[in-house]
């Protein structure tokens, strides 16, 4: 590895470090409690190695954000690349749930500040989501359409799969809290995501 590969290298382990906990202040704190020194702290590093690559808590913010919608983003590629409904929602519902899992955090930093009103975000929604809902309604119309789903109303569909995939992150401490103080297990999780599934496929008569 020569020398540029190695800084490369050393600026994105830098970047995933400060993103990882810089979710997990965002997410216990709000982006109005949160502070450069607590994501610093909690990163290992300088704050002013922080302001290196995120000259404002802002911008620092925004990357958060972007990072888990680019995630949910590339789970949604099943629309696209999957022969039936069943498939694709399938396959949806199941990248849904592990990302749930894996960034917890994140899911809640989003949802903390869409129910704030979306102060800083309002682009996003007016924007890219809102585009990205659109596309995701004309796939579910064309396999109502050609008789594969049941005639329901796509947005409530796109809802009902973000509020329950999300409940897992979103919720998490409820959850634990039902699973007699435990985090659920692999097995558990598999139960779940098979059982998310298979009860909103069966709702839409996929």
């Amino acid at each position: 590895m020569d020398t540029a590969q190695k800084r490369n290298s050393a600026r994105e382990e830098s970047l995933g470090v400060i993103l990882l906990h810089a979710e997990k202040i965002f997410a216990e704190f709000g982006f109005k409690g949160a502070t450069m020194q607590a994501i610093a702290d909690a990163s290992g590093l300088p704050k002013a190695n922080l302001h290196y690559y995120f000259p404002t808590k802002l911008a620092l913010y925004r990357e958060v954000i972007e990072r888990i919608f680019t995630i949910w983003l590339e789970a949604a590629n099943s629309f696209d690349t999957s022969a039936s409904p069943r498939e694709a929602l399938s396959r949806y519902i199941h990248k849904k749930m592990a990302i749930s899992r894996a960034h917890p955090c994140g899911s809640k930093v989003w949802a903390n500040e869409v129910i704030q009103g979306a102060p800083i975000i309002q682009d996003y929604l007016q924007t890219t989501l809102n585009e990205w809902t659109d596309t995701r309604i004309k796939v579910i119309n064309r396999w109502i359409a050609e008789g594969k789903i049941d005639a329901v109303d796509p947005r409530h569909l796109l809802y009902m799969i973000w509020a329950t995939t999300q409940h897992y992150a979103d919720f998490q401490h409820q959850v634990v809290t039902l699973n007699g103080g435990k985090r659920l297990d692999d097995a558990q999780w598999e139960a779940a995501t098979r059982g998310v599934t298979e009860i909103i496929l069966k709702g839409i008569g996929a």
